[in-house]
């Protein structure tokens, strides 16, 4: 076989974040001399980012063959594609994660240990924060999220056990009754397509691509508050009203130097664009001030290039430099860096003016174009126009970093996407079951620890802030203040579709109980519950509804996910 063509034919080749090792192992999955056009295996997960990483890994340690498909050619979704790191709770350094995912952490952390010019300090910290930024424990650069996932999948390929597709779209799908028969795919620079054949399927794509090709039933936007119940619900459901997305990118900044971009082409619409919301938005888009996310009133920001607080009337305020700083050039040797290296995930780039999902294609171009052109355009606000400590205007110095995101336009490789299409589940978590106000109306203030609605059904843990961004339908910021909550099972389970499982941030959660479900460490839960479902249904000659739905299997389900490291409960918080 030609190991070049075939790796190009699999979409590995010439990514550029691959070992030789990796590729090697990679190519022993084939003796053929080009791509097959059908592949079979247990478990086909449609989408390489947390939660199907997650699963195709949970899969494998229970004994199921699987495929993994990726439509770029970086695998990890927020950490990597979309330039996002970990946003997590407060108790994750020792509970709270699932052992793997405590695994990923600690893999990402030597990687810097192992291959990176740490000073002896930062060396000795069991809790590195490369970047030392304010909004993670573990601020990090996409490529080493890349690696760490890497060393974790490497020995399942190289042993044939999973099979890695990158570049890889599902086009189309064959299902009979209320079971999925394939899924085809198109790998981009093939001839043809490649036909997946499994017997379960779990999307866990970044916007549930494969809930419309399986015609598996499903949400999409705002419900209304009679259909939920809930809250914060509006009157009237908006399939169209969906959470921002947001093309991140990484700067760093060189003191005396001009890396000032060519001014975007929607530059002047931008820079005096205010967002239409309800309610109103602090002023123009372009600017230091946003709509303060649980007050909704106008609040400073500050952003100063060499990570120090910026003088009054500022000293308070958050300075983004710092916010998702992923290289704090002090945790390195001196002269290794000559900058931190920081990436813009501000309210100032979130995009709201439309959506990408269930719209025709030319719209779906146009939409991103636009959410390209708005953090093209910020970048610029900041080279050329951003309010400065001495008075002055820009930072001509912040220089754009396409190598940290790996692309020619150095914008990330996919948009960070908040919300998905949701499956209609067995069971719906709303915004009932987890908000702190909601549950004290159940737990009262005298019980502690205050947590979400328990579930018989658990198959995992999370916490996080119900935290919604302005969305497309005019709404400013939804956050609220949310208790620890559990994953139950039954959010996993479609209505109709037998053999689809949901891998990430398309469970039956709501527009609104999505904003609690959306993140890095919950995402891996998901996911991880949903690949040893799979697994356990095949080796238990059952199903994931029976399962569920069957005390007896439920109960040895359970017991099978705590063995493997994945807490069901918050009992350390009792």
């Amino acid at each position: 076989m030609h190991r070049r063509r075939f790796l190009q034919q699999c979409g590995f080749y010439g990514s550029g974040i691959f070992s030789l090792g990796f590729l090697q192992a990679m190519q022993s999955r084939s003796a053929a001399a080009s791509m097959p056009r059908e592949l079979k295996a247990h478990v086909v997960v449609i989408g390489a980012g947390l939660g199907g990483c997650a699963a195709a890994l949970a899969a494998c340690r229970n004994g199921a063959s699987v495929i993994l498909t990726e439509p770029t050619d970086w695998i990890g979704g927020q950490i990597s594609q979309q330039a996002v790191p970990p946003d997590e709770h407060k108790w994750i350094e020792s509970f709270g994660r699932t052992q793997s995912y405590a695994q990923l952490r600690t893999l990402i952390r030597d990687y810097y240990k192992q291959h990176y010019p740490l000073t002896k300090k930062a060396r000795q910290l069991e809790n590195l924060n490369p970047g030392n930024g304010s909004v993670s424990r573990i601020c990090h650069e996409p490529r080493v999220g890349v690696a760490a996932l890497q060393s974790m999948l490497a020995p399942l390929i190289s042993s044939g056990q999973l099979t890695l597709l990158v570049n890889t779209q599902p086009v189309s799908a064959a299902c009979t009754g209320d079971r999925i028969e394939s899924v085809e795919c198109q790998i981009a620079g093939s001839g043809h397509p490649v036909t997946l054949h499994g017997t379960y399927f779990v999307d866990a794509s970044e916007e549930g691509d494969l809930l419309p090709l399986t015609k598996t039933e499903y949400v999409l936007g705002a419900e209304s508050q009679a259909q939920t119940g809930e809250p914060h619900a509006p009157e009237t459901a908006n399939p169209q009203n969906i959470q921002a997305l947001t093309h991140c990118f990484a700067i760093d900044h060189r003191e005396g130097e001009d890396h000032t971009i060519d001014r975007p082409a929607m530059y002047d619409f931008w820079k005096d664009h205010v967002p239409p919301l309800k309610p109103a938005w602090s002023g123009k888009i372009l600017s230091l001030d946003y709509s303060h996310p649980r007050t909704l009133k106008p609040k400073a920001l500050s952003f100063v290039p060499s990570g120090k607080e910026s003088p009054a009337p500022r000293t308070k305020s958050l300075n983004l430099w710092l916010y998702r700083r992923m290289i704090d050039r002090s945790n390195f040797t001196p002269g290794s860096y000559a900058s931190d290296i920081t990436v813009v995930n501000w309210p100032q780039n979130d995009y709201m003016l439309g959506n990408i999902i269930d719209v025709s294609p030319a719209e779906r171009e146009k939409q991103l174009h636009a959410a390209k052109q708005l953090s093209l355009s910020l970048l610029y606000w900041l080279q050329t126009a951003a309010p400065r400590p001495d008075g002055g205007e820009g930072w001509p110095g912040l220089r754009l970093r396409k190598d940290i995101v790996g692309t020619e336009d150095g914008l990330a490789k996919y948009p960070y996407i908040r919300e998905s299409r949701r499956i209609k589940a067995e069971l719906t978590i709303k915004e009932q079951d987890l908000t702190y106000n909601e549950r004290l109306k159940v737990q009262g203030k005298d019980q502690k620890p205050l947590l979400g609605k328990p579930f018989a059904d658990s198959v995992g843990i999370g916490y996080y802030h119900l935290d919604l961004h302005p969305s497309t339908g005019g709404d400013n910021y939804i956050d609220m203040g949310s208790v620890p909550f559990q994953v139950p099972l039954g959010a996993l389970i479609p209505e109709r579709v037998e053999n689809l499982i949901p891998g990430c941030k398309n469970i039956g959660t709501t527009h609104i109980s999505n904003g609690c479900y959306r993140l890095h460490p919950v995402e891996w839960s998901i996911g991880e519950a949903a690949g040893a479902l799979c697994a356990h249904a095949l080796t238990s000659h059952t199903t994931p509804r029976q399962i569920r739905n069957t005390p007896q299997q439920l109960a040895d389900f359970q017991q099978k996910l705590t063995g493997q490291g994945i807490e069901l409960e918050w009992s350390q918080l009792s």
